[in-house]
């Protein structure tokens, strides 16, 4: 039988990109170690900056630097942002004075913002050359670019983008032309505090692969591009899904998390819904007349309360991906809930006709609801309508409220709506009871 170390060592990129998640470290760091120099340096580009910045610490100290400057520093600051404190300085000084600095500005900002995410090194030509020394000048810059060149920028003698010109546009321009005659001057810019979410979105709206990052002044400070806008967009609806699911974020992949940590994670928000949850019971217990009179209602309760939540949960679901995706801002509040409101009452007819034959044939066939089943089914099928358009606009109210407030929409997760639903539901199933039933069954 092979052992761990064996076994890596007939890894290809493709097989280690694959298996990657469920190794431990110790047989991703020896996996690693055993590709091919050019399959390394794939993978290694490849990989999370969690992961670059372990693996760069488990190796000898000079082939930390040889990895380390490797990166762009837009993803070397990624890197040295994953490690502790006390590791960063020294591996700032593995690297070179200028991809240092350039470093050491990026680590500055907020890592999900413009600045944080963006590259400092771009290409850049004057609006007063032509277009044959841009060209040459375009191929000493080339060299030392990492990434895509998406577009070539203008800069005036202070570092302000005066336009863009793309590559195919440069080699089309007749060579004598100043780069200011065939540059394009209608610009989409970003401010370099802007947030990551809003990049990914002007990104999708404009068809750009990538937008330049300025500061206050308008000097021009780095680029975001299409590469970087992807791991970002990744990473945000990761962390939504885990919000929505009534969770907090997990800060690595599932299987490198440990237990301890996992429990943390889950077990606050497990604690809040199972106190609502609380609510529950203490609302059945003030129906507990009304369910000893008629123990058939009851067999109806799970039923009723999980459509509520399920209605819920589809709203917030919905509302929030539309939040995300810009479709929807805070002033659509009134407009959602109308929709949703009609979109409710809908479903909710739907399923409440299904309820009402189901004890209406039920009935017929069995003959175990008595002689007041069709109030019984009345009863079921109008409890079904109002719990869906009650759960449909909770779903939808509940994060704009949370959008209003300052907190992430995405906490109005589908266990933290149903809960709200499952206690306001009873109360509409045994009102309508008690409606419908009282002089009868109750």
């Amino acid at each position: 039988m092979r052992t761990a170390k064996e076994q890596s060592k007939i890894l290809t990129r493709a097989h280690l990109r694959e298996v990657w998640p469920a190794l431990s470290s110790e047989e991703q760091i020896n996996s690693f170690k055993n590709l091919s120099a050019l399959d390394a340096g794939r993978f290694f580009a490849d990989l999370e900056a969690r992961d670059q910045a372990r693996i760069i610490l488990a190796l000898p100290m000079k082939e930390r630097r040889l990895w380390l400057r490797a990166l762009d520093p837009d993803d070397a600051a990624d890197a040295i942002q994953e490690t502790k404190e006390e590791e960063r300085q020294i591996l700032l000084n593995m690297l070179d004075a200028l991809t240092r600095s350039e470093v050491i500005a990026l680590l500055t900002y907020a890592e999900d913002v413009a600045g944080g995410v963006m590259n400092p090194r771009y290409v850049q030509v004057r609006p007063e050359m032509s277009v044959n020394e841009a060209i040459t000048y375009f191929r000493k810059q080339a060299r030392t670019q990492e990434e895509t060149i998406y577009y070539i920028y203008v800069l005036d003698h202070e570092q302000h983008l005066v336009g863009t010109i793309s590559m195919r546009e440069l080699l089309l321009a007749s060579p004598e032309q100043k780069i200011e005659e065939v540059m394009r001057t209608q610009l989409i810019t970003i401010s370099e505090n802007i947030d990551q979410e809003e990049i990914g979105a002007l990104m999708s709206e404009s068809g750009l692969l990538a937008l330049p990052v300025l500061d206050e002044q308008g000097r021009m400070k780095g680029v975001v591009t299409v590469n970087d806008i992807v791991d970002v967009v990744q990473e945000e609806a990761t962390e939504d899904i885990q919000k929505m699911g009534g969770s907090e974020v997990l800060d690595a992949p599932y299987l490198q998390i440990t237990i301890a940590q996992m429990v943390k994670k889950r077990v606050g928000w497990l604690t809040i819904l199972f106190l609502g949850e609380m609510l529950t019971a203490t609302t059945m217990q003030f129906y507990e007349n009304q369910i000893a009179k008629a123990v058939v209602l009851a067999l109806f309760l799970p039923l009723i309360i999980s459509s509520g939540g399920n209605a819920g949960s589809q709203a917030s679901t919905l509302v929030i991906r539309a939040m995300a995706l810009g479709e929807v801002r805070v002033r659509d509040c009134f407009r959602v809930i109308k929709r949703e409101c009609i979109t409710g009452l809908a479903l909710g007819c739907v399923l409440a006709t299904i309820g009402l034959l189901r004890v209406i044939f039920w009935q017929l066939a069995f003959k175990v609801y008595g002689k007041y089943f069709l109030l019984l089914a009345v009863t079921v099928a109008v409890s079904v309508a109002g719990v869906v358009l009650w759960g449909a606009m909770v779903g939808s109210f509940l994060p704009f409220v949370l959008k209003k407030v300052g907190w992430d929409p995405a906490s109005a997760s589908a266990p933290f709506v149903a809960t709200i639903v499952d206690i306001t539901g009873l109360i509409i199933y045994f009102s309508v009871a008690s409606f419908f039933l009282r002089g009868t069954l109750l």
